[in-house]
């Protein structure tokens, strides 16, 4: 879009009383932005609208507003951000279907038509070391098939899913809860241009909004609508993303979820969602298995359906066989594991240490360690 269809695109969603529905009923009646703002009172009485409205839009937004517009168009074109409207033919095409598309897209990076294929993986900021870890295995593996990884940038969940793309070499797109302009959380700079580097960092918000809390649930809807379907990896009974499965739901997605410890907090709503009739989940070909009946064949050459088996490490000797079935996905100390085997803290050091050098093993701060 140009910056005078923008300007005038924005002029009018800053009218008072012009929400999203009625500007898009409005550029379909007129043909464009500035058909409508240059309409007559009786055109747009005819179009629709109330007297109170057709007076408002006749009228214009304040000059201290179009003053502000001015300013968020030049941030645009200076950011290099790229406009999406509804009526785009490169508006993704599943966020369109849902009953509430967001009218206008700010875009850092690229969306391609290779995006149709996404899953949505959300979960809490809160996460333990293990749902990071199955988050970051699972986004990977998609990844790796030619799946679009969407979340939020968020920490917790949705920082280790666009990790784990990044990881698969594959693409992902995180969708803000504030303007285009800004990041957040602030820390996650880094990861937002390996984001962009290898897919996209999108928002319904003006230039300049900030991350406010009322922004979330809306901004989820756009994670949800996305995707194809939705995995809850690992969620306490206050997350947000519960809001985001609940979305996915009305939109017609599937609701996957990874199931976690009962004893656990943070799990606890994502528990629940398998309760209550999302699909459990316990690896990426869980979640391949549900989506690929909803791609056509077109959308199946894109992917890598049919990768190179991963290569078989070789056999274990004893002593590090017992050190490695010791270990589990929930992260243990080193303390647990001499405890567990019986050997000296050296050897297990030693052991730990080469299981972590051949990709076995991990380790977490404060010396604990699980399997990879």
């Amino acid at each position: 879009m140009d910056e005078a269809a923008l300007t005038s695109w924005l002029m009018l969603q800053a009218v008072e009383g012009v929400g999203d529905r009625t500007l898009v009923k409005l550029v379909q009646a007129f043909g464009s932005t500035h058909a409508a703002l240059g309409a007559t009172t009786e055109e747009l009485l005819h179009a629709g609208c109330s007297p109170e409205l057709a007076e408002s839009i006749r009228r214009g937004p304040a000059t201290t507003i179009r003053q502000q517009i001015d300013r968020q168009v030049k941030t645009i074109e200076r950011l290099k951000v790229h406009t999406l409207t509804l009526f785009d033919p490169s508006y993704p095409s599943r966020l369109k279907a849902i009953p509430d598309p967001p009218p206008l897209l700010y875009v850092s990076g690229a969306l391609i038509q290779q995006d149709d294929i996404a899953v949505a993986i959300v979960g809490g900021r809160r996460a333990t070391a293990s749902g990071r870890l199955l988050t970051e295995e699972i986004a990977k593996e998609l990844s790796e098939r030619g799946v679009t990884i969407v979340s939020g940038l968020a920490r917790g969940i949705d920082a280790a899913a666009h990790r784990g793309a990044g990881a698969g070499k594959g693409r992902t797109v995180a969708v803000l809860g504030c303007g285009i302009d800004r990041t957040y959380p602030s820390e996650h700079h880094a990861l937002r241009r390996s984001v962009e580097s290898h897919g996209a960092v999108i928002s319904e918000l003006p230039i300049g909004a900030a991350p406010h809390s009322h922004h979330f649930p809306r901004r989820n809807r756009i994670i949800s609508g996305l995707s194809l379907g939705v995995l809850v990896a690992e969620a306490a009974t206050n997350s947000g993303s519960l809001i985001t499965a609940k979305l996915a739901l009305e939109q017609g997605r599937e609701v996957f979820a990874l199931p976690g410890s009962v004893k656990e907090d943070a799990c606890r709503g994502s528990n629940r969602l398998i309760k209550e009739g999302a699909k459990l989940i316990e690896g990426a070909q869980d979640i391949l298995e549900e989506i690929l009946p909803q791609v056509d064949g077109r959308q199946r050459a894109m992917m890598r359906l049919e990768g190179t088996p991963r290569d078989v490490p070789p056999a274990l000797k004893r002593d590090d066989l017992l050190v490695y079935e010791a270990l589990s996905y929930e992260a243990q100390s080193v303390d647990a594991v001499i405890e567990r085997t019986g050997l000296s803290a050296a050897q297990v050091s030693a052991i730990l240490l080469s299981l972590e050098l051949s990709g076995r093993v991990r380790q977490l701060p404060g010396q604990q360690y699980i399997r990879q």
